[in-house]
């Protein structure tokens, strides 16, 4: 009975899928991902600490 139910939802949840990717204005996910990572770099790069202020007080 496992099987047939994993199977199932399996299923449904593909077909559930299909029809929100068709009918919906659903946004690239890898677009998304690649946006927020490159505004993170930026802020990272905005706010990281000087390396030659360090190198002159040694």
């Amino acid at each position: 009975m496992g099987f047939i139910r994993s199977t199932l939802s399996f299923m449904l949840g593909t077909v559930v899928g299909v029809y929100v990717a068709q009918n919906y204005d659903v946004p690239n996910v890898r677009k998304l991902y690649y946006t927020g990572l490159s505004m993170a770099r930026q802020v990272e790069e905005s706010h990281r600490k000087d390396s030659s202020k360090k190198s002159d007080s040694d």
